[in-house]
């Protein structure tokens, strides 16, 4: 298993795990919500009780006992007679229920409120729970409630737990990874630079042999030695990029066309030669780059192709822009075995391979060094399994040559 599909596995077991936490909280809250639910009903149904035997009763202490169970009630309630009309309320925001009672209306036991409230909450209430009925004076009551302020509380608690752990979490995994991914760097720019200062003796130890063959054997024109002189040059040119590793590099101005066409040149024929490369685009477009690693994206991109194409194929790229959006698009096409496109972001992520051998750094590389160092773009475009696949590379124009060529 490689690291990238170990690392989805881990993912997804804490996804299910957080699922198992997450559905053992609500079903635990949505128990003790029940219960407590059904104690309030209870509480409104001894309320409108003593309500009835307040009426009922001339004991005075038991009087006393009965008004002291009204009061008891913590649930907001509206009683309402058969014609709707509110005869008495208990739980609701003193701050809005505006009770007043005048000499003449304390004769007639009408009480006095703000219609457009008490209208809203004896709504509310009908939606939340079925009325508990009494009957007072041979005339039918009707008890209406909502939850407490507990209950809602309650009720509310299972979500604002998850939300604190999720956003937990996530600032635990934002912290981690950031602290892993820095530890991770710190590492791959001491092992690239080791690297860098390892090569540096053996290549110069291979130009001086070259040079010495030149003289012994009179070989400066032989072709063979122009060709083992450019892998020198490509190591020396590999030696610079592990030694840029870390630091910012410089951009210069250079025409994309022409940086290109010099490293397919020196690609193509150190492969295969079923397979046909062919190059095509505006050679007048100029954008900052710095080319030891530009050549390390296109070295990268060119190997996928090649490896991709089974025995016989084509790689084409094709340079174009736009003078609109200042923008230069690099398209690689070959005629390889194709990606899925549920893949096509998986595979700039480190430790994702198809190659029995293979570490899977190459393109998550070259997303980096295209998107940190060149301030560009990579994603695969267009892809067909059995087909081929086209990556573009996106670039921002700096300067348009109207004296090259097309």
């Amino acid at each position: 298993m490689n690291p990238y599909q170990q690392k989805r596995r881990w993912k997804y077991f804490l996804l299910a795990f957080a699922v198992v936490i997450a559905s053992g909280s609500v079903f635990y809250t949505s128990y003790l919500v029940r219960n407590i639910a059904r104690s309030e009903r209870t509480r409104a149904q001894v309320w409108a009780l003593s309500m009835k035997q307040l009426v009922n009763t001339y004991d005075n202490d038991f009087l006393t006992y009965v008004i002291a169970v009204r009061d008891s009630l913590v649930v907001p309630a509206i009683i309402t007679d058969s014609r709707s009309e509110i005869t008495n309320w208990r739980g609701l925001d003193p701050s809005k229920t505006n009770y007043k009672l005048d000499k003449e209306e304390l004769k007639q036991r009408k009480l006095q409120y703000d219609p457009g409230y008490f209208k809203d909450e004896l709504a509310y209430m009908k939606e939340q729970h079925a009325p508990i009925k009494f009957t007072m004076l041979n005339e039918p009551q009707f008890v209406y409630y909502k939850d407490s302020a507990l209950l809602t509380q309650l009720r509310m608690f299972p979500y604002i737990q998850l939300s604190v752990i999720a956003i937990f979490l996530m600032v635990a995994y934002t912290a981690f990874s950031s602290s892993r991914k820095s530890e991770q760097n710190q590492v791959w720019v001491g092992l690239a630079k080791e690297t860098a200062h390892q090569l540096g003796t053996p290549i110069s130890s291979l130009m001086a042999w070259i040079e010495l063959i030149k003289d012994k054997f009179n070989a400066e024109d032989d072709p063979l030695m122009a060709e083992m002189e450019n892998d020198v040059k490509r190591l020396e040119i590999v030696a610079d990029r592990f030694s840029k590793i870390g630091s910012t590099p410089k951009l210069e101005d250079h025409s994309v066309y022409e940086v290109v066409k010099d490293f397919v040149d020196y690609f193509k024929v150190r492969v295969s030669n079923k397979i046909a490369f062919e190059l095509t685009g505006n050679r007048r477009l100029h954008a900052g780059l710095n080319v030891p690693l530009f050549d390390w994206v296109l070295e990268n991109l060119l190997k996928n192709a090649v490896n991709a194409i089974a025995e016989s194929g084509s790689i084409k790229v094709q340079i174009t822009g736009s003078k609109q959006k200042n923008l230069i698009y690099i398209d690689i096409i070959d005629t390889g075995k194709g990606i899925p496109r549920s893949k096509f972001d998986t595979v700039f992520q480190p430790g994702y391979t198809t190659r029995k051998r293979g570490w899977g750094l190459g393109l998550s590389l070259t997303k980096r060094i295209i998107q940190n160092y060149h301030n560009g773009q990579i994603f695969v475009k267009d892809s067909e399994v059995g087909k081929g696949t086209t990556f573009r590379i996106i670039l921002k124009t700096i300067r348009y040559d109207k004296q090259a060529k097309l």
